[in-house]
């Protein structure tokens, strides 16, 4: 089977978008080459194309940027030399590695393809719904049975494989729910208010926690809406929380169960294996 045919099988799987323009394409390799073995990845960084080639496999999908540019582009298009750039590409070219990047055909699956990979990796499959209510764009609300803040902190540390996490809340507090939510920008997302004006998505989250949950965890922060709103009501001793685990490892979970539907999209005819982009941070405590 060439990769071709094995991307040709992965778009059939998503839901079609009409007139696609954007950033799911090849960004390196030969797409007609027979296919050795698939790997998924969150992203495709130098240890994660090593492993690939250590497994025998020439066909990586990821989700998330090669090349460090948001128009992931499948080279380096900037007027000044990009040595790491330069050196990756060698690799790949050495590998023999192609890439497929599955980033908005993923978020457009229904349900969609990397969250429905986080809540299995988490074990809140059963636990989670959407909520259109909030007038925020869909976000999941998990239901768990009571647990600590700092639990909840280690449930996702060692689900995730991360090295620490960075929250704002009290480790003893009872956490009942939790959001999901999207980027906190200063950005209003084609939101309203009642008489027409921009309502800030941020700012919509906020209601989320005064009516619906006790911890939100947000794809990417900023630390003057949200963040500061939840730092003031901890100092007035309210059981509020933001988990921030960083974007990548918010959605690696979603790569990990990319492996299982794409191993079964094949057939199991050809090896698909998922190797974790792995937590970028360290973290130096006082």
């Amino acid at each position: 089977m060439k990769n071709r045919e094995i991307v040709e099988k992965i778009l059939s799987y998503h839901p079609h978008i009409p007139n696609y323009h954007g950033c799911d394409s090849w960004k390196a390799g030969d797409p007609e080459a027979e296919c050795t073995g698939i790997v998924t990845a969150l992203v495709p960084t130098v240890n994660v194309i090593r492993k690939a080639r250590a497994l025998g496999a020439n066909l990586l999908i990821v989700h998330e940027p090669t090349f460090y540019t948001s128009q992931d582009g499948p080279g380096w298009f900037e007027d000044f030399p990009n040595r790491v750039y330069a050196e990756k590409r060698q690799l790949l070219e050495e590998s023999g590695i192609a890439i497929w990047r599955d980033h908005d055909h993923m978020h457009f699956h229904q349900p969609d393809s990397i969250f429905t990979g986080v809540l299995k990796g988490l074990g809140w499959e059963d636990r989670a719904h959407v909520d259109h209510s909030t007038g925020c764009y869909a976000h999941y609300l998990v239901n768990l049975p009571e647990m600590t803040l700092e639990a909840l902190c280690h449930h996702l540390m060692h689900a995730i494989g991360m090295n620490g996490l960075r929250y704002i809340g009290k480790p003893d507090m009872p956490v009942r729910t939790v959001a999901l939510v999207g980027h906190l920008f200063p950005e209003d997302h084609g939101l309203k208010h009642r008489d027409g004006s921009p309502a800030e998505y941020s700012v919509q989250v906020i209601k989320v926690l005064e009516e619906q949950a006790d911890v939100i965890i947000p794809g990417e922060v900023i630390d003057w809406t949200v963040l500061s709103y939840v730092r003031d009501a901890v100092q007035q001793g309210r059981n509020k929380a933001v988990i921030n685990l960083g974007h990548l490892n918010w959605e690696e979970l979603g790569m990990q169960y990319a492996a299982e539907w794409i191993g079964h999209l094949v057939g199991r005819q050809v090896n698909v294996t998922y190797v974790p982009s792995e937590d970028m941070y360290q973290f130096l405590l006082p």
